[in-house]
């Protein structure tokens, strides 16, 4: 098993930047691809970033595109999500994901516990 923790949530105002950081342990983070999904109020969950297992290829929602950055640190077992330009429309739960295959939306094999982001008008 692969255990992810979220950090970084928290409140901000419209136009504001967070940065969250997921730490993973427990099996070999470079082996992974890895990726943040969210969930709004009353809405499915839907993807945001992944980023491949080197780092070197990344992909976004469209809906974040141009506002928002995956990275990792593979030496440090952790992936970040720079969020910028936040607008009232980003706040949900976000969620750290790993998966085996080249991508997360190809498949998650391993879910965080979700962070809340609120972005207030």
């Amino acid at each position: 098993q692969m255990q992810l923790i979220e950090s970084g949530g928290g409140l901000v105002q419209a136009g504001g930047s967070l940065r969250l950081s997921c730490a993973a342990s427990g099996r070999t983070f470079s082996n992974y691809a890895m990726g943040w999904f969210r969930r709004a109020p009353g809405k499915e969950r839907e993807f945001v970033a992944t980023i491949t297992q080197s780092g070197t290829s990344t992909d976004y929602a469209d809906s974040v595109k141009g506002r928002f950055t995956i990275s990792r640190d593979n030496a440090k077992n952790t992936v970040y999500l720079q969020m910028n330009s936040l607008k009232v429309e980003d706040t949900a739960v976000y969620y750290c994901a790993g998966s085996y295959r080249r991508t997360v939306v190809a498949g998650v094999t391993y879910w965080g516990q979700g962070t809340q982001i609120t972005v207030s008008s």
